[in-house]
């Protein structure tokens, strides 16, 4: 295996004949970006922006390309899911991932049995296939909370950094729950699970591993994920310092698995995209709004509420990942169930589920198979493992729902300046009142999507947000100066544009994100029109069609401004 090998789509060596029309997009935009062939195979360093003076003015522009992923993927190695980890990577194959994460969950068979059982495929797969970035992950259920996906880069310590973790710091495995009851137990859960991050930090300081990354899986699902809680856990791999960029705790889910949870007729009249299903328990963070448990255009409330959660963590001037992912356990409408275990044998004694049997009959399911609806697209500068761990803590990272896009370049620039801007995560060092601009190039969907639909976007929204600093309530989850500044209508656009957004910097520090939509549903945001006048919303229980809703958000682009 070696990290040069590239996709098909960005191979010179393959005939454009042989791509189909998503693969020559794909293509266009790698050739735009500069990256074609060698030039993505052996890297492109991040480049100075022009005019940058000694004052530091300005920023990075780096020459991207996009790779697409799942870091939420589940096999027979978890205790609760059905496909073999054969099905799972044909089936990411299929609908176009250059890389998936297989986050198994904690359970003593994985750590005793299974963890090992997969390496060995995952060796296997990652030798007769290099051109699938597959990498070893496990589901962790962190103390008093809800879960996280931890993986590492590939080498010789990666399962065993994970088996070791899953023992010392896993919440179901020591008991350490959200069951936990009384404030005694509640300090030491939050505890150990700050404890849990700041050991990978140090196993990827040592050397032990090359990196280690953490993201935290359908944060609002249950409400037991409170805001001084993600706070403890971005903050916990620098030592709860002030840092512009977490170490290990990148981000969280913006949008949940299980999206196809509420087709409707299929599960049932109250069912919700994301099985966002719940209500308020006694282990919930009790500031959250009962609205707070439901998913707005397939997103979790934390991220789709302009002036929210992540709003919240955004202005204090430091970078939160925003991610999605199929979270595939059990695909919708697909017709393989578990087998039938042999005599004598169980997950906890063999770490691993019998192989699925076809049974020709459509099974429970809420799920899509990975890259069939929910995709995260990660910048990179050079095709590898260690290249989309790097993007995706750099925050050079998009997502959509339905292939509602081909590609996104978002670039920030001052006005003063010639080159390609500052991207996606990144900070443009500007001086009070000067002139900037948003640069945003879209490349329309080139091929329908898998329910044959070829995706149309109707409006890119920018918000915008002041950037404060460090909150003095770590519990806070608005940010009040946070709103939707501009809404650009694009419906009927197609192939690849650039939207030319001016903006002006202000007396204080500030930070741009976007959003955009199929245009099918949206109303007033959950914190009135003022702020989001048209955003996501939920869908009545029992009909929430996922493909008639689809949205794509990106991180934040930072703007520091430094003085007059």
């Amino acid at each position: 295996m070696t990290e040069q090998q590239l996709p098909t789509w960005a191979d010179p060596a393959v005939s454009p004949a042989d791509l189909d029309a998503q693969g020559m997009s794909r293509r266009g935009l790698l050739r735009r970006a500069g990256l074609f062939g060698a030039a993505f195979a052996l890297g492109s360093a991040a480049t100075p922006a022009f005019a940058s003076s000694q004052r530091g003015l300005g920023g990075e522009d780096p020459r991207l390309a996009y790779l697409v992923g799942d870091h939420h993927v589940h096999s027979v190695y978890s205790h609760d899911a059905k496909y073999t980890f054969s099905q799972q990577a044909q089936a990411a194959a299929k609908y176009g991932l250059d890389w998936m994460v297989f986050n198994e969950h904690s359970n003593f068979g994985h750590a005793y049995y299974g963890a090992k059982l997969e390496h060995a495929e995952i060796l296997k797969a990652r030798a007769e296939n290099p051109r699938q970035l597959i990498f070893q992950g496990l589901e962790w259920y962190i103390p008093a909370a809800e879960h996280c996906t931890v993986f590492a880069a590939p080498g010789p310590h990666e399962t065993d950094l994970l088996t070791q973790f899953e023992l010392a710091y896993d919440g179901k495995l020591l008991g350490y729950t959200e069951g936990s009851v009384g404030a005694a137990d509640t300090a030491r859960n939050e505890a150990h699970a700050v404890k849990a991050i700041q050991w990978l930090a140090e196993q990827r300081r040592s050397g032990y591993v090359d990196d280690v990354l953490v993201l935290a899986n359908h944060p609002l699902r249950l409400g037991i994920d409170s805001p001084h809680e993600m706070r403890n856990w971005r903050d916990a791999g620098w030592g709860g310092g002030n840092e512009e960029a977490a170490e290990i705790m990148i981000g969280m889910e913006g949008a949940p698995g299980a999206q196809g949870a509420a087709i409707p007729g299929w599960r049932g009249a109250t069912s919700i995209r994301g099985e966002y299903e719940n209500k308020p328990s006694a282990q919930s963070w009790a500031g959250y709004p009962a609205d707070a448990y439901l998913t707005y255009g397939g997103f979790d409330w934390a991220t789709a509420t302009v002036g929210g959660l992540w709003d919240a963590m955004l202005s204090e001037g430091r970078l939160f990942t925003i991610t999605t992912n199929s979270d595939n356990h059990r695909t919708v409408f697909d017709t393989w169930k578990n087998g039938d275990w042999p005599a004598g044998q169980n997950f906890d004694n063999t770490g691993r589920l019998p192989d699925p049997v076809n049974t020709d009959t459509p099974q429970p399911g809420s799920d899509f198979w990975p890259g069939e609806f929910s995709r995260t697209h990660v910048g990179v500068t050079r095709y590898g493992y260690r290249a989309v761990m790097a993007g995706l803590r750099a925050g050079r990272v998009w997502l959509d729902h339905g292939h509602l896009l081909d590609g996104l370049d978002v670039r920030l620039t001052r006005d003063c300046d010639h080159g390609a801007g500052v991207t996606l995560g990144g900070r443009l060092r500007v001086r009070k009142g000067e002139r900037i601009t948003l640069n945003v190039t879209v490349t329309t969907a080139s091929r329908v999507n898998a329910q044959g639909i070829l995706p149309q976007l109707a409006h890119v929204d920018v918000i915008r947000g002041a950037v404060r600093g460090p909150v003095a309530d770590r519990d806070t989850w608005q940010a009040p100066d946070t709103k939707v500044v501009q809404s650009k209508e694009v419906s009927g656009r197609r192939g690849t544009y650039t939207l030319r957004i001016p903006l002006t910097a202000g007396d204080e520090s500030f930070y741009v994100r976007l959003r955009g939509s199929d245009g099918n549903r949206n109303g007033t945001g959950y914190l009135g029109a003022a702020i989001d006048p048209h955003g996501p919303v939920p869908h009545e229980p029992g009909n929430g069609d996922p493909w008639a809703d689809t949205w794509f958000y990106s991180n934040p682009v930072f703007v520091d401004v430094v003085g007059s």
